[in-house]
Order: C-alpha cells, then sequence, then structure tokens
C-alpha cells in the first residue's frame, strides 16, 4: 500500500540579509516549525527580486541595512514587480524614518533582530494573511511623527552637526549657507521638536529615530 506524499508547507519565507551566520540561523529556526520552509536566502537587495520571481515566497524577510541597495529600495521594487509580495522588515536598528520608508514602499510590518522567536513567527503569519505587524511603540512613534511637521532633509544634516557639536557659524560654512540661515533652520528644528535647546534637540531626535545613537 502506497503512502501519500506528505502535503507541502501552508508558508514559504524568502530571506533577505547581507550576513550569512543571521540567514543560516533564521533558516534553522523557522523550519523547527511544521507549516514553514525557507525557499530562499539572497545577502543584496540587488538580488531579491530575481529570488522572488524564481521562487514566489509567502512572505519576505528583509533587513534594511544592506550593501548596494538597502531593503526600503529592495522593498519597492518586489512591490512594484507584484503588488501581492508581503515584506516584513527584520533589522538590527532603524531610524523611524527608515521604518517609514519601508512601510510607504509596501512592507507589511516591521521587527528587531532583538524580538523573540515567538513574535518573530506571528509576525511572519500576521504578514502572511496580508496583516500588518508593528510593535506598539514604533507604531505610537510614527503616528506622532506623521501628525506633526516632518524634519526636512536639510534639518536632518543640521541636526547631526548639532550632535557633533558644531557651532552655528561652522555648520554654515560646511554647508555653505549663511549662519543666519542655520539659525532659522535650528530655530525650526527646536520647534518641531518641542524642545527648548540643542542638547534636548539631539537627544529627542535620537528617541524619535531621526538620529542614530553616536558609537
Amino acid at each position: 500500500m502506497s503512502v501519500p506524499a506528505p502535503s507541502a508547507p501552508s508558508l514559504t519565507v524568502m530571506i533577505v540579509d547581507d550576513h550569512f551566520v543571521v540567514r543560516s540561523g533564521l533558516a534553522a529556526s523557522l523550519e523547527l516549525e511544521d507549516d514553514l520552509r525557507v525557499v530562499a536566502e539572497v545577502d543584496r537587495g540587488e538580488d531579491a527580486l530575481a529570488a522572488y520571481r524564481a521562487h514566489r515566497p509567502g512572505v519576505v524577510l528583509m533587513d534594511l541595512q544592506l550593501p548596494g541597495i538597502g531593503g526600503a529600495e529592495a522593498t519597492a521594487r518586489l512591490r512594484a514587480h507584484d503588488p501581492r509580495a508581503r515584506v516584513l522588515i527584520f533589522s538590527t536598528f532603524a531610524r523611524d524614518d527608515e521604518i517609514q520608508a519601508a512601510l510607504d514602499a509596501g512592507a507589511l510590518g516591521y521587527l528587531q533582530k532583538s524580538a523573540g522567536r515567538a513574535e518573530l513567527i506571528a509576525a511572519i503569519r500576521l504578514v502572511a494573511r496580508d496583516g500588518r505587524s508593528l510593535p506598539p511603540e514604533v507604531a505610537r512613534r510614527l503616528t506622532a511623527q506623521r501628525l506633526g511637521p516632518a524634519i526636512t532633509p536639510r534639518e536632518r544634516e543640521i541636526l547631526v552637526l548639532i550632535a557633533a557639536g558644531r557651532a552655528n557659524k561652522e555648520i554654515g560654512a560646511m554647508l555653505a549657507i549663511s549662519e543666519d540661515t542655520v539659525k532659522r533652520h535650528v530655530s525650526h528644528i527646536l520647534e518641531k521638536l518641542d524642545v527648548n535647546d540643542r542638547a534636548q534637540a539631539t537627544a529627542e531626535a535620537i528617541r524619535r529615530g531621526i538620529l542614530k545613537v553616536p558609537e
């Protein structure tokens, strides 16, 4: 009497991450679940689309910090090719604006790599059902930023220099703008961040994910 072949796993996953140890560890962990199977591993954003076309995974687990094009751009390419592509961003650290860019590109969720295995599995399954998966604290920050005035690219440049301890005159010289223009930008930054001075602006920008924590 012939034994029927086992049914295929209900959910396939593609991992996009430039670290081999991370990819192999994730694959081993995910495949402990009876209904999950990793069908592709990719180490560059540029290669994600070709792998997606070949394997048609149910969920793409995407890092944000990749060599070449980043995770947000890779997500945009996948979604342009297939609007049904389901992407979950899985990254060590990301600024809020980077997370928002990935969501704007079509990602359905974001999770830090420090999350527990059960949380990751739950997020993958939710995204596979076209659900949105976002940690509550991240969702609150992103909502607050959308409701408030956005920091412009020029203001972000100035924030980086403020955090580095540069005076207005130095910032003006470095960016080829007048000191008065720098002062106006600084005033707008303080107002948008709802703080009183440059030190508070730096701390608040780091808290919101606009600036990275200095190494």
